[in-house]
């Protein structure tokens, strides 16, 4: 986790920039913007004033997402950690960077991040993927892609490879020398805000007003999820299932961090060092344990889950909220979850039959946008070029 002198930091580094040398003539500039094809009902993004989305630009942030240029030893990009197939995520309960560390977090899925007032599991500061790519790419505790101090190094290596100067070219037009990191960042934050979900049998059912998309289970689990008696959509409800959430329509931002009860070490409240949520920013004890509620779409596919991947399935997760909060018996991480004192009010326990928790998982599956998986807009592009064709 990065403190707020480190993020001032890094964000200082939009600074440098790197000349390019002529290349031979590309195909004209493409300015189209971009078409998020939503269906009626769904509110489109919120775009930065300074970062449009077009075409040219999503295109030149999906090559740079998928680049292991991007990491300082050249073996992983920003898709080592976020796979398509796996709806953005690694499936890996604690992320792992490019130089073999591990990290004390899972990697968050990057589809629908455009909707986030909130982008990282407990850093309230970052507000933009613009500041946000920064950390992966140069942060050093822990080492993500492991570029700190290799800035020029990493310009040089883009400006180095032909497609890149008209991509840039085309992506920012006007700019006498594109390959720059505020245009890389730009670049892959545009890519990111393109990867929307919104094609799940839960969408056709809500803003498609296709009856027989959701199963009789599914409708009987929505019912549960949006039950007082569950209180689920409280910290996941919306269009978005999540409470941090911004539109282009949004009036008030609001940003929420919450304490599950996953941890209560020794009765005290306290969360295992290392990895205490916003209270590792704030230092306040009420924040010990606050951790921000990812989104549930595509939720099936990002096992294991919570901040730090200790719970592995639906069911188990189903389990923990029934229970107010987690038990651990015995080990450094012993405690009595649904005692711990900074707890959010919002989780206090529930009866579910195994009937009602096969119908909420089967509503949770539901939001599963298969669709999103395969869809050619978010694949790896030079993997198509490699064999030919469709990824």
């Amino acid at each position: 986790m990065m403190n707020a002198p480190r993020a001032a930091l890094l964000a200082a580094l939009v600074l440098a920039g790197c000349g390019s040398d002529p290349v031979p003539p590309s195909p004209p500039a493409n300015t189209e913007t971009w078409d998020w094809g939503l269906p009626p009902g769904y509110p489109k993004p919120k775009v930065p004033a300074d970062n449009p989305m077009t075409v040219a630009k999503v295109e030149l942030g999906r090559r740079l997402f998928y680049d292991t240029r991007l990491s300082g030893n050249g073996t992983q990009s920003c898709a080592s950690c976020h796979a398509q197939e796996k709806a953005f995520t690694d499936g890996l309960a604690n992320a792992v960077g490019s130089t073999g560390q591990a990290h004390p977090r899972g990697s968050m899925a990057i589809v629908n991040v455009a909707y986030l007032s909130s982008l990282t599991w407990g850093n309230p500061i970052l507000g933009s993927l613009e500041e946000q790519a920064l950390l992966p790419m140069f942060g050093e505790t822990p080492v993500e892609l492991g570029l700190a101090g290799k800035e020029e190094e990493l310009l040089a290596r883009l400006s180095d490879f032909p497609q890149y100067h008209d991509m840039f070219a085309d992506a920012f037009p006007g700019d006498p020398e594109p390959i720059i990191l505020d245009n890389i960042v730009k670049a892959i934050a545009a890519f990111e805000r393109s990867v929307v979900s919104y094609r799940s049998p839960y969408d056709r059912y809500t803003y498609e007003g296709d009856p027989s998309a959701l199963s009789e289970a599914a409708l009987r689990g929505k019912e549960l999820f949006f039950s007082e008696r569950l209180e689920c959509f409280h910290c996941h409800g919306g269009f978005n299932f999540s409470d941090s959430v911004t539109h282009a329509g949004s009036t008030f931002t609001e940003t929420m961090f919450h304490n599950t009860g996953l941890y209560n070490l020794g009765g005290t409240g306290a969360y295992p060092e290392g990895n205490t949520g916003i209270h590792e920013i704030t230092h306040l004890a009420t924040d010990m344990g606050r951790f921000r509620a990812p989104t549930l779409r595509n939720i099936a596919l990002t096992a294991p889950y919570m901040h730090d991947g200790s719970i592995a399935t639906l069911s188990e997760v189903l389990d923990h909220y029934a229970a107010g909060g987690r038990t651990i018996e015995a080990g450094p991480h012993a405690g009595v979850g649904s005692e711990n004192p900074f707890k959010s009010e919002l989780i206090n326990g529930f009866d579910l039959t195994p009937a009602e928790k096969a119908d909420v998982i089967a509503f949770l599956e539901a939001l599963t946008d298969e669709a999103l998986l395969g869809d050619a807009r978010f694949s790896d592009p030079w993997k198509v070029e490699q064999t030919g064709g469709e990824p």
